[in-house]
């Protein structure tokens, strides 16, 4: 009876009188048994080493007793044979009759099937959305996406993406969630879209790795926004002040070799960062071609036509690249500073550097040379990539309404 008083500082009589008991193999006491309410909680004391005192009316619940004095209330079970602790929460967070009722609520779950713990342990275990993306950026994005993909991809996921979800766990992201976001970004449409097509990138690199069960990518099925296609081609007039202003600063030498690559934009539909990366071992003039090894689509071939050749026999070789910067030995950032100078002196505001690029392709197509030989030009890997050019390949179509027309014609004009 004294280690008992010592432990529940209150009358013996009181805590058997209510139907506590305590049993004991005659040595250190294996079994502590009480009804678990506030009184008995609030005194029971911590010992040199753990210990459970288990609840008298709820088989199962129990109150885990830490040296430092944390009371912590648990739920014991079995599932398949095997014997299972759940911690429910402290004392201090929980009273004794809360603590009881998560139990009750545990226990009957059991009953049901379910495994608790395990769940709990799964759960912990869960990668978060941060981790999630951490991985997909190092392993996926970083190794198979090129370098300003690969920048679109990071900024978008640590601006909208982590700030507010990267704690959560990764299959807790919701459709709704990414909707909301998705929503929010209404304002720039080819920007939330992007986002929904990094997030469902993401969830399926996780899905390969087993990291989310399957099914569970949150981007699926979101309504995109309506996108307006930006496509600005040049007319012949507009082309024409534009050569106009190419002459002006070529002569400038300052800016004559971003005039010269200009020019190898236009000329062959290229890339911007394609012409600025060139190097002149890529560059076979024998054959009229360019071999990059490496572009947004890989490894490439640029057919080089007579203009195109010209320009490049016009540079001089002063380093291992074609346009150079600042530094020989190194290629020029970018033409920004040069573009301002000729568009304003062109009278063509608001054309973009790849605009040049889509005018290479209209030409093309304008001239009946057919989608495919377009495509191949410019490098596109899917036949829907050149699509967006399908409109402006006029001559098959013309042809047709021609004939249509001349057989009508003639149909109603018998004499003819």
């Amino acid at each position: 009876m004294t280690n008992l008083a010592r432990r529940f500082p209150i009358a013996v009589g009181d805590f058997l009188s209510g139907g506590h008991h305590m049993v004991t193999n005659g040595g250190p006491m294996s079994v502590r048994i009480a009804k678990l309410t506030k009184r008995i909680v609030d005194t029971t004391q911590p010992e040199l080493e753990r210990y459970i005192l288990w609840d008298s009316t709820l088989k199962g619940y129990g109150l885990r007793v830490e040296p430092s004095g944390t009371k912590t209330f648990l739920v014991r079970y079995r599932v398949a044979g095997r014997k299972r602790f759940l911690a429910i929460g402290r004392f201090g967070h929980l009273t004794p009759e809360q603590a009881r009722a998560l139990a009750q609520a545990t226990l009957a779950d059991v009953r049901r099937g379910s495994d608790p713990a395990e769940e709990r342990r799964v759960e912990r275990a869960a990668i978060t959305v941060g981790e999630l993306a951490r991985r997909f950026l190092a392993e996926h994005v970083g190794p198979k996406r090129k370098g300003t993909t690969a920048v679109h991809y990071r900024s978008l996921i640590e601006r909208y993406v982590l700030p507010k979800h990267g704690p959560r766990k990764a299959h807790d992201l919701a459709r709704s969630d990414l909707a909301r976001l998705h929503l929010s970004m209404r304002d720039h449409p080819y920007q939330a879209n992007r986002l929904l097509a990094v997030v469902a990138s993401m969830y399926s690199f996780a899905e390969r790795l087993g990291l989310v069960a399957d099914g569970c990518n949150p981007a699926a099925r979101i309504e995109r926004f309506p996108e307006v296609r930006r496509e600005r081609f040049l007319t012949t007039k507009e082309l024409a002040r534009l050569g106009e202003a190419f002459r002006r600063f070529e002569n400038d030498g300052r800016f004559r070799e971003a005039i010269a690559a200009l020019r190898l934009l236009l000329f062959t539909g290229a890339r911007l960062r394609e012409i600025l990366h060139l190097r002149w071992e890529h560059v076979d003039m024998e054959r009229g071609l360019l071999f990059l090894p490496d572009s947004k689509t890989g490894k490439k071939t640029i057919f080089l036509n007579a203009p195109a050749l010209a320009v490049l026999r016009s540079l001089e070789r002063v380093g291992d690249c074609v346009i150079t910067g600042a530094d020989p030995s190194l290629p020029r950032a970018d033409l920004k500073k040069p573009w301002a100078a000729v568009t304003d002196a062109a009278t063509l505001p608001g054309l973009r550097i790849h605009d040049l690029r889509h005018s290479f392709a209209s030409v093309g197509a304008g001239a009946g040379l057919g989608l495919p030989i377009v495509g191949k030009l410019l490098g596109h890997m899917q036949a829907s990539t050149t699509n967006r050019y399908a409109h402006l390949d006029a001559d098959p179509v013309r042809r047709a309404a021609d004939a249509i027309g001349e057989a009508i014609s003639a149909a109603l004009d018998e004499k003819r």
